[in-house]
């Protein structure tokens, strides 16, 4: 299918939350893109409205609905930063569907990330722990400082979010832990050592530290701490708002048009 003259049509779900306003508003402005859809859980109390009611706009003609199936049969894309059980449920109609599904979310079990990636045999799905580019730059970074320092460095993680977060340590906290591992042919689970929420966990040798924080409304502030008994590196990434989320998303979705069916990340879509 050729999209060179019409524009994309892009579903958002949970378009009623923080991140689903913006995704609207940014696609709303956007040449190339078209809201095809705007979904919520079934009952939601917004269920009827016109999305444009509650990004505060004009109407737009796109009603708030819990009836996704159709939407995706006839949608281009799908964004999707909803929660772990609704957004493995959508990865099976995109399969069906033959679509994009671009999923932000995060805190996926190891069978929910199985079952994506068997979506991912017939959808083209791009997956990040964080869509900012700044997130993914700092990802290869770590990576490459990782490769690049011995046993003797130990590693720690301090991520900080808002009072409403529920997954721990975050998504992009995770996303950095794996690049390290990768770094070294490890497996994540064999060398994250778990640190309860709020609280920072003594480092042991060989192990990677999670720490997690919450606490007002940050948007999002990640260390990765790289130190021995001579030196410290510490890298870092401070999201200011969450506009950063969201056009990474919509670089994705456009990015993704015309890609064979796969599992795809950030990374691939910014040739890192």
């Amino acid at each position: 299918m050729k999209y060179r003259t019409k524009k994309i049509k892009v579903v958002v779900t949970g378009a009623t939350g923080r991140m689903g306003q913006m995704l609207v508003q940014q696609i709303l402005v956007d040449k190339k893109l078209s809201l095809f859809g705007a979904t919520e859980r079934p009952n939601h109390k917004k269920i009827g409205f016109d999305i444009g009611d509650i990004i505060k706009s004009k109407k737009t003609g796109v009603i708030i609905t819990d009836d996704f199936i159709p939407l995706f049969a006839k949608a281009d894309a799908v964004i999707d930063f909803s929660l772990p059980k609704a957004t493995v449920v959508h990865s099976k109609y995109a399969a069906q569907a033959r679509i994009i599904h671009v999923i932000g979310t995060t805190g996926f079990s190891d069978s929910e990330i199985k079952k994506i990636s068997y979506a991912a045999q017939h959808a083209t799905i791009i997956k990040s722990g964080n869509m900012s580019i700044g997130v993914n730059i700092l990802e290869k970074l770590v990576f490459e400082v990782s490769k690049s320092l011995s046993e003797e460095f130990q590693i720690q993680i301090n991520e900080v979010h808002h009072k409403h977060k529920i997954d721990a340590p975050s998504g992009t906290a995770l996303m950095l832990g794996q690049a390290i591992a990768s770094s070294k042919n490890k497996k994540l689970k064999k060398i994250k050592q778990k640190s309860k929420i709020n609280t920072q966990g003594k480092i042991k040798k060989d192990k990677i530290v999670f720490s997690s924080f919450r606490k007002g409304n940050v948007v999002g502030n990640h260390d990765v701490v790289f130190s021995s008994n001579d030196e410290t590196i510490k890298l870092s990434h401070k999201a200011l708002n969450r506009n950063i989320f969201a056009s990474g998303a919509l670089q994705a979705v456009k990015w993704g048009i015309g890609k064979e069916p796969g599992l795809y990340s950030m990374a691939d879509v910014l040739s890192l």
